[in-house]
């Protein structure tokens, strides 16, 4: 049941029924593809046609993935992966038509509170990985003149909130690293780009409502409504699959002239 004064969520669509750009003959690489968003635009891609390397550190999630992308006409190649080892997460990269840097993590806490070896490993995660990552494709993607870099970010790629400084500032810098990739990367026909969400129904916000909950010393249900979505216009949860099909979108032909750019999802989040 939708609450009262809430926006519906939209109905479920099917990959397959779908009409995806063609895709055909491209590899693609997702992190954090085992789940939540990644999940989403693994599948996404594989109805397109992509061959898609799913890279994640969890073995069960990526068999569930490639038993849901079965039926897709792209193969789904799962493979596990700690982004923390930046070499092996560079060789992943290589031979890759198309990238998608989803991977994340998340601590809500005070900077004075919010422990050092957290923030180094988001940082790792969520900025240095991506750039090994894209590193790693780049040579692949301008020896054939063609290429596709989609780094997810977040709303807060654009603007800060409290208690998130890892993960504004990763976010930040990820916007960065993809503008100066598309600089770099349009003489040799390679667009990057950021999706930009905002609260998408994720296990990692999931988290973030229980952590928000106890921070701010308010139910769970009230975090959701008074927190994360208060700022909203839409009033409701973002799927992974809308925010999938924005990644599809800039890896279709039709796309070639965006990049650099940071395509919002955010339910009018970022419009106050």
């Amino acid at each position: 049941m939708t609450p009262p004064g809430a926006t519906p969520a939209p109905r479920s669509r099917s990959h397959p029924d779908s009409t995806p750009p063609d895709l055909r003959g491209r590899t693609a690489l997702v992190t954090g593809a085992a789940g939540g968003i990644g999940r989403a635009c693994a599948l996404r891609l594989a109805a397109a046609g992509a061959e898609v390397r799913a890279v994640d550190r969890d073995a069960a999630g990526l068999d569930a993935l490639t038993a849901t992308a079965a039926a897709l006409p792209g193969p789904v190649a799962p493979q596990v992966l700690d982004l923390t080892d930046l070499d092996a997460a560079e060789r992943a990269a290589e031979g890759t038509d198309i990238l998608v840097n989803n991977a994340g993590l998340q601590l809500v806490r005070p900077i004075e509170d919010f422990p050092p070896d957290v923030f180094h490993t988001v940082l790792t995660v969520m900025l240095e990985a991506p750039f090994r990552l894209i590193r790693g494709a780049l040579p692949h993607m301008y020896g054939q003149g063609w290429g596709r870099i989609v780094n997810i970010s977040s709303v807060h790629g654009l603007r800060a909130s409290p208690y998130k400084s890892a993960y504004v500032a990763a976010k930040h810098g990820l916007e960065g690293l993809s503008k100066t990739a598309a600089l770099e990367g349009a003489p040799h026909g390679v667009t990057s780009n950021c999706v930009n969400p905002g609260y998408v129904r994720t296990p990692l916000v999931e988290k973030q409502l229980a952590d928000q909950a106890e921070l701010h010393g308010i139910p769970v249900e009230r975090v959701l409504t008074e927190v994360l979505l208060r700022d909203s216009a839409v009033k409701r949860l973002i799927e992974p699959d809308e925010v999938a099909e924005a990644v599809a979108h800039l890896c279709g032909p039709w796309a070639s002239s965006i990049t650099g750019t940071s395509q919002v999802v955010d339910g009018g989040w970022t419009a106050h």
